[in-house]
């Protein structure tokens, strides 16, 4: 047998005197705990990682009093918003060797109950809960013994954590863009007027072009489906009220789609005749479109990320309220871009 296949593994102890720390500050670090300071913290991960230490789970949990185990109840059966949520959650709590029970909701709440009992069963250190709509909805419970964390869709409790994108910001940035290219009659498509998010979007772009002495282009905003379907529609009707259209920001790249195509069949290029920007950035409609599509990210990576943060912080006592906005990015393409050959 080896002198590699015999080696003892790596203890806690080996870990604090490399990092040249006592045996109790590199066990509050690793089990983040305590207010130490940033680069002892720092010291003793790195010595952790370069000695592959891998920490006893039943210790840890007898000696934390946690399971180091954290729910995720999602209710977007399609995935499409969920996921990128998800993934950023797993980075935030993958470093710290947190453990994810993954439940799906569906949507349903009889199955969220269910899925809350159960997890709270396991001794779960907190839950995260990944809407599938941005529009607000009922807390998962009353009473939860232990942090909960909506993200994507905010709870209607204003005591609750939620971390969402920033809709009407993300709207304000696509039409200062569109505003930034040079040009001035800009119409506005977007989905059911119901949702708060479309509502917040149209805020948005409304108040970019009011700040240039402008408004959204006639017939004014155009709600309908979230569908290419509608953008189709939607596209005849603003070449007939506004002759002189000459960009439009849509409220999702579905939308923003049918738009394209529907201007095309008018005999409209994208982007010479009219610029075209989205929102969503679902790549297989954005930046595979037949002109690669302008559109708003909404970087939802970053609000799992931000999400599960904020429940470890919740979890070592530091709990806030309320919603957390957090910025979306800009993704300019050919769609807006007037030196980019259109299909034609």
């Amino acid at each position: 047998m080896s002198s590699e296949e015999t080696k003892a593994p790596t203890r806690l102890a080996d870990v604090a005197a490399k990092a040249g720390v006592s045996l109790g500050t590199a066990s509050k670090v690793l089990n983040r705990q305590g207010a130490l300071r940033p680069e002892t913290r720092a010291k003793v991960l790195s010595a952790a990682e370069e000695l592959g230490f891998v920490p006893n789970a039943l210790a840890r949990s007898l000696l934390s009093g946690r399971s180091f185990t954290v729910g995720l109840i999602a209710s977007d059966v399609v995935g499409r918003f969920s996921i990128p949520v998800m993934l950023g959650v797993e980075d935030t709590l993958g470093a710290g060797r947190i453990a994810i029970l993954f439940c799906d909701g569906r949507g349903d709440p009889i199955r969220e109950d269910h899925y809350v009992r159960s997890l709270l069963s396991r001794r779960v250190d907190g839950i995260i809960v990944a809407g599938g709509q941005t529009d607000p909805r009922p807390p998962i419970g009353q009473a939860i013994p232990v942090p909960v964390v909506y993200a994507w869709t905010p709870s209607t409790d204003p005591m609750d954590i939620s971390v969402v994108p920033d809709h009407e910001s993300g709207a304000y940035a696509a039409v200062r863009h569109l505003l930034g290219t040079g040009h001035r009659r800009v119409g506005h498509v977007t989905g059911p007027r119901q949702f708060r998010a479309v509502e917040l979007r149209a805020v948005g772009a409304t108040r970019a072009l009011e700040e240039t002495g402008l408004e959204i282009a006639p017939p004014g905003v155009l709600y309908g489906d979230w569908s290419e379907a509608w953008g189709r529609q939607a596209a005849a009707i603003l070449a007939r009220s506004c002759p002189d259209l000459d960009s439009v920001f849509c409220g999702n790249d579905e939308i923003a789609r049918g738009v394209a195509e529907g201007l095309r069949d008018l005999g409209r290029h994208i982007p010479e005749d009219v610029a075209l920007i989205g929102f969503d950035n679902w790549e297989i409609m954005s930046a595979h479109a037949r002109v690669p599509l302008s559109t708003v990210d909404m970087d939802l990576h970053e609000v799992g990320r931000t999400a599960a943060q904020r429940l470890l912080d919740a979890i070592d006592g530091h709990r806030s309220h309320g919603i957390e906005y957090l910025p979306c990015r800009l993704l300019p393409r050919e769609s807006t871009d007037l030196t980019a050959a259109s299909y034609r």
